[in-house]
């Protein structure tokens, strides 16, 4: 697990970043409404979550750069606005938590309280959440530049801007608002782009888990099957490894069904025949993992299928061993559409050369997503992919994404295309992190090369 010193570093790395006598604002995410007076499991705000480790919500992180600010305090002091006005010790960070509450706790689940935060979350100064309208303008009272996501959670945005308002219109009081609002977002996501090796350590984790649920798909698929079925095998085998839950919705499509990128009906008979894919990650400690793996329903491919299955992997290979520091992920995607394309025309399912059909992105008809995306707390992971109108240089501690594939839906196809190869999906994806000589794939244990898919599957009753 990632410690509070690593959390607390990563505050001062991003107070680093901002000019002397700036005030920085991270709100936590709120629960929200599934039915009634039900809720959907709550899930932290990731940014949030990377600042503090604090899992509970409605919590706002102040972090300072300047000189004189609040004081630590005792307990009971913690709501006084008089302590931050004299205070002398200045604070480099403060958090406003739901206070404890005995009868709440009863029904809802147990707080962490004022008293308990600065300990447990190496936080200067907590404050407790019904005070933040009387204290949220004394801490950015003076501040030259407010760092905040203005736009990310109305919630929290109609409490900053009325803070900026009483300092703004309260003259007498000898108040000043900060003089400019900037999005704090761009500095922690460019933060988050490279992961330490506390976060490598559980992605792994992560990456184990969600390998361990694509073998138990493999071993339970049948003809008959249901995709749901696979579906509840997948998650099943989330929950028994520690991850309740998954990273994003599960894709079970079963032949054509495989074509939609985004399938998540997952409510269709399995047919003998058929490939079923399955695009499955779990999340773990707050990190996600991203697999996909394509594979016979009934335990062997076809000959169609491998012809198209292994042009899907001789791309992947390609593409990953491209990946190091200092190339672009424009530049594994070149590998891969090339080898793509040459495979298609191969087949007969491109026609004309192979420099028309990249020179017109042809292949975009049977591949048509891009190779790849930042892996982290998100799924689709933040972080710039260009920045001064340039493709980011890989580097030490990016984590990715390497998922192409070929999809020939039959609504979608020209004629001319061989009957054998419609109604196919095939897409192949790891989790790749670069290091410092090249990149290390996290999710070698889920079987991927055709030889390694069918003989798992046949031993899958041993």
């Amino acid at each position: 697990m990632i410690s509070a010193q690593e959390y607390q570093a990563r505050r001062e790395r991003l107070l680093s970043a901002t000019p002397l006598n700036s005030v920085i604002i991270v709100s936590a995410a709120n629960e929200v409404t599934r039915s009634r007076d039900t809720e959907y499991h709550f899930r932290q705000n990731s940014d949030f979550f990377y600042l503090s480790g604090f899992t509970e919500p409605d919590a706002f992180l102040v972090l300072f750069n300047r000189q004189a600010s609040a004081s630590k305090n005792s307990a009971d002091n913690h709501s006084s606005s008089e302590n931050i006005k004299s205070s002398q010790f200045p604070i480099r960070s403060a958090i406003f938590v739901r206070e404890k509450d005995p009868q709440a706790e009863t029904w809802h689940g147990r707080r962490l309280g004022v008293d308990a935060a600065p300990e447990k979350l190496s936080i200067d100064m907590a404050y407790g959440l019904s005070d933040i309208n009387e204290l949220l303008p004394e801490l950015i009272d003076g501040a030259a530049a407010l760092y905040y996501s203005l736009g990310d959670n109305q919630r929290s945005d109609k409490i900053v801007q009325a803070a900026i308002a009483v300092c703004k219109y309260a003259p007498k009081q000898s108040k000043i608002a900060p003089s400019s609002i900037v999005d704090v977002s761009e500095l922690i996501h460019k933060m988050r782009l490279i992961k330490s090796p506390a976060e490598l350590e559980l992605m792994q984790a992560s990456a184990n888990i969600a390998c361990e649920a694509h073998k138990r798909a493999m071993q339970t698929c049948r003809p008959g099957a249901y995709e749901y079925q696979l579906e509840a095998h997948i998650l099943h085998t989330f929950a028994m490894h520690g991850a309740r839950f998954a990273a994003y919705n599960t894709i079970v499509g079963g032949g054509e069904n495989a074509c939609i990128l985004h399938y998540t009906e997952n409510h269709d008979e399995l047919v003998d025949g058929d490939l079923v894919l399955i695009d499955a990650g779990a999340e773990y400690a707050g990190y996600a993992s991203d697999i996909t793996r394509t594979f016979p329903v009934n335990g062997r491919f076809s000959e169609p299928q491998k012809a198209l299955y292994t042009i899907v992997l001789n791309a992947q290979l390609a593409s990953i061993a491209s990946l190091k520091p200092g190339a672009t992920l424009s530049q594994a995607m070149q590998v891969a559409a090339e080898i793509i394309t040459q495979g298609l025309l191969d087949l007969g399912i491109l026609q004309g050369s192979f420099e028309s059909c990249m020179q017109e992105g042809t292949y975009k008809a049977f591949f048509m997503h891009g190779l790849g995306h930042y892996l982290g707390l998100d799924v689709h992971d933040v972080g710039p992919y260009k920045e001064g109108g340039n493709d980011i240089l890989l580097a030490p501690g990016m984590v990715l994404t390497v998922e192409p594939g070929i999809y020939i839906a039959t609504q979608n196809t020209a004629n001319y295309v061989p009957n054998e190869y419609k109604n196919i999906g095939i897409r192949i994806e790891d989790n790749v992190v670069i290091t410092n000589d090249g990149c290390r794939v996290l999710t070698t244990k889920a079987p991927k090369t055709i030889d390694e898919i069918e003989t798992f599957m046949a031993n899958a009753d041993e």
